[in-house]
């Protein structure tokens, strides 16, 4: 796709990844983008460069608009390789530019490159870089979500080139929201976001309400956030900023996710008659089979909903394999507000449902106890116990006063 014009003389110059589908480990059904920015100022700049499978794509770009060489300065924002591991290929042609970066990203440079014939300006919160008319400042945003994470604001054109932060896995022709809105729906566009949010952010909700704060406390005006992935918020920049506030804050829908996986259908059976409880207590559910869904979906779904009951057998006296790995891939991601069960069948010996209770415990999130377990299949007896307990269930769901 062409270099698109998102600001007076600041471009798009970016790509669209339309086959990725597993982003180091994060599956990513929609692709998504690289996105980068060149300012045609008196000192032409370009912000981040891209993943190197797509470096040809960039420099094409540029090279419709402006002669590479004539670019004076490189800022990067994150040294991930999706956004920097082309930057080999680009100080090819721009050999003299000056490299505006963390000291951090600096370091981290150090690591993948041989960057000692590059030039290197190390900036800190405050510092700006004056291209002609446009003023570009920088913020350090660390763990957002690399330790060399930082932000660039173009102050005159009231943009904010915000790295990774409120970025979407979305490979589409529409570079900015309202345009996404129009051929696809708001509906998908906000799924995007908290699914990105989910997978990738959800364990620096503080560090984000921190950074928004301090944009706030300086006072930037910003009508425009153009991420590093997806469509750039053109029309709503407030709100995707007020969507990740009450992300960070842990709101969730009144909503319960069974989340589960089953040896020979006992545990699914189980799934039933809690759905059912759940539901007429007045509270919605959905439920996920693991083997049967992406880890990241179904991380998405345990983020977007108030309560989640999940569902294990037990197999050599521990959970089984696939639920252990969703619940050791959740403990990483730090998730606070939630309150959690869980049920599982067993043959001869129990264990795996106690072992969950112990990983959510591990994890602080709220417990509602003992759970529900049955041995082999389960009977008529059993489903009454299930739906019960998923009844009570969503009633501490509904009263649960975590910070929503």
């Amino acid at each position: 796709m062409k270099a698109v014009e998102i600001k007076p003389d600041i471009y798009w110059v970016g790509a669209i990844d339309w086959g990725v589908r597993d982003f180091h480990g994060y599956v990513t059904p929609s692709g998504t983008t690289y996105n980068n920015y060149l300012i045609m100022d008196e000192q032409i700049t370009l912000i981040d460069t891209v993943k190197h499978d797509f470096s040809e794509v960039t420099i094409k770009n540029i090279r419709s608009i402006v002669d590479p060489a004539k670019i004076k300065n490189l800022v990067i924002n994150h040294i991930e390789p999706d956004h920097v591991s082309s930057i080999d290929k680009v100080m090819d042609l721009i050999p003299d530019a000056m490299i505006y970066i963390s000291d951090r990203g600096k370091k981290g440079l150090d690591r993948y490159f041989d960057t000692s014939k590059w030039k290197f300006t190390i900036v800190k919160t405050g510092d700006t870089l004056t291209t002609g008319k446009y003023t570009l400042l920088f913020l350090e945003t660390p763990m957002l979500h690399w330790p060399d994470s930082m932000v660039t604001y173009v102050r005159e054109a009231k943009l904010l080139i915000s790295q990774d932060a409120f970025g979407q896995h979305l490979a589409t022709t529409a570079r900015f929201d309202d345009e996404f809105v129009k051929c696809a729906s708001h509906s998908e566009l906000e799924d995007a976001v908290v699914d990105y949010y989910a997978n990738i952010l959800m364990p620096f909700g503080k560090l984000i309400k921190n950074k928004i704060a301090d944009i706030q406390k300086l006072g930037l005006e910003i009508d425009m956030i153009a991420p590093d992935h997806g469509v750039i918020w053109r029309s709503s920049p407030q709100k995707v900023m007020q969507d990740y506030l009450d992300m960070a804050n842990g709101r969730a829908a009144l909503r319960v996710a069974i989340i589960y996986d089953t040896m020979w259908h006992s545990t699914e059976r189980m799934t039933i008659p809690l759905m059912q409880g759940i539901k007429d207590e007045g509270v919605d559910c959905k439920v996920i089979k693991l083997r049967a869904t992406p880890m990241s979906g179904a991380i998405k779904e345990f983020w977007k909903s108030r309560g989640c009951l999940v569902g294990t057998p037990t197999l050599n006296n521990i959970m089984f394999p696939s639920v252990a790995e969703f619940l050791t891939h959740l403990r990483g991601l730090r998730p606070q507000n939630r309150i959690t069960g869980a049920f599982g069948s067993y043959g001869w010996g129990g264990g795996a449902v106690k072992e969950a209770y112990e990983e959510f415990k591990r994890m602080g999130l709220e417990v509602f106890e003992p759970g529900v377990q049955v041995v082999y299949r389960p009977s008529s007896e059993d489903e009454s116990q299930c739906y019960n307990f998923a009844r009570e269930f969503a009633k501490k769901v509904k009263e649960y006063d975590g910070k929503f």
